[in-house]
């Protein structure tokens, strides 16, 4: 199978370099790899101005199916939306705080919703102005999230919601969330859902709590909706669609963006590689083996990638691509402590500026890739997608 670029791929790879290094400056030069999961907390601020600067760009929404008209963002095909993710991510820019709306949010309004709300809500996004968090998980209802139970009662020319969603990430800082909610009490399941878009500035009825993690940062929110308004024309695909549109979001969410995370991935195993070699690990013909797995199997991952981008309809990709990654993470957070030995436990030498410390990377890598497996549905839950949907077996009974 042929993964190389065209011609003008490169002529757009160059475009994205120029434009790159003469943006990724002053402030923003300073904001150089950080921002991201397990990083989230860092230069939030300047990480939002980052992202207007994106849409003044016209950098954001790269390939919106330009059939519904222009949003403000430039046309790029599938490959130069590939080209676009490996130049950000080889240029080490800032951690993307508008990718919920970007990657997530304007795919499923392109797919299910109306034109008086893409043309609301896409322009904001392609500009970088709104930022948006997704509203599915809740404490009980995480992997099955048919079982929520947040509810939306038709009030006058909107919806009244109440109920409590969690693991929400950039809450404190989005403007909108999508939330998933029970419009018809007589419903069971995944029947009488809907997809409803719910501004986030209303004090009294919507309350974010950050949720402490044993990592020391913030990553997560619970959130806390008594009343919250959602007018009655920002409910995408109509009421009682929320399952069929929120699991079209959910197959949406493993696209381009994986290879952005691939060539992350790339760069924390370079510095893995990197400890074992500085610290005599390397010597050990066990970690040797384990870290050239992990590289062989991270090749294998971008080639999976790659091959999935355009496969419209295939039903397993999703599963098995999150299923890869999260996993290959989780045992790279083990590789970066391992190869350090009895060091990767220590914090730092100097104890007399209080608690709490800061971690560094490789401790942090460890901790917040236990998550791996678990967000964005968890690896149990990826098996059954592939058993039931690809592979045809029984259905489990719940």
């Amino acid at each position: 199978m042929d993964f190389a670029f065209g011609s003008a791929d490169e002529e757009f790879r160059a475009a994205a370099r120029e434009w790159l290094a003469g943006h990724l400056v002053g402030p923003y030069a300073e904001l150089a790899g950080r921002g991201g999961p397990g990083s989230e907390h860092e230069g939030a601020a300047a990480r939002r101005a980052w992202e207007r600067e994106l849409g003044a760009g016209g950098w954001i929404g790269l390939g919106w199916d330009r059939a519904h008209g222009a949003y403000g963002n430039r046309a790029a095909s599938l490959t130069q939306q590939v080209v676009w993710a490996e130049e950000y991510a080889r240029a080490r820019a800032p951690g993307r705080v508008g990718h919920i709306g970007e990657n997530l949010l304007a795919p499923t309004l392109l797919a299910y919703g109306d034109e008086a709300q893409r043309r609301r809500f896409l322009p904001a996004v392609a500009r970088g102005e709104e930022l948006w968090c997704q509203g599915y998980s809740e404490p009980d209802a995480g992997s099955d999230l048919a079982g929520l139970r947040t509810v939306a009662v038709r009030d006058g020319a909107g919806y009244r919601i109440s109920g409590q969603k969690i693991w929400t990430s950039l809450a404190g800082e989005a403007d909108w969330c999508f939330v998933l909610a029970r419009t018809d009490p007589d419903e069971r399941r995944h029947r009488g859902l809907s997809f409803l878009l719910v501004p986030m500035d209303q004090p009294g009825r919507i309350e974010v709590r950050p949720i402490r993690q044993m990592s020391g940062t913030a990553e997560f929110n619970e959130v806390f909706f008594d009343g919250a308004v959602a007018r009655a024309g920002h409910v995408v695909g109509g009421e009682g669609a929320g399952w069929r549109v929120a699991m079209g979001l959910l197959a949406l969410e493993r696209g381009v963006s994986t290879l952005v995370q691939q060539i992350g991935f790339a760069a924390e195993l370079a510095e893995v590689v990197a400890a074992a070699v500085r610290g005599g690990a390397l010597g050990d013909p066990v970690l040797r083996d384990r870290l050239v797995r992990q590289w062989a199997e991270l090749r294998v991952m971008r080639w999976n990638a790659l091959r999935t981008l355009g496969a419209a309809g295939d039903a397993g990709a999703p599963s098995v691509a999150k299923l890869l990654w999260g996993g290959w993470h989780q045992r790279l957070g083990e590789l970066a402590v391992r190869v350090r030995g009895a060091e990767a436990a220590l914090g730092p030498l100097d104890w007399t500026a209080g608690a709490p410390y800061e971690l560094d990377a490789a401790q942090r890598l460890f901790l917040f890739s236990r998550a791996d497996t678990l967000y964005g549905g968890s690896d149990e839950i990826q098996r059954t997608i592939i058993a039931e949907r690809v592979l045809g077996l029984p259905r489990v009974e719940r």
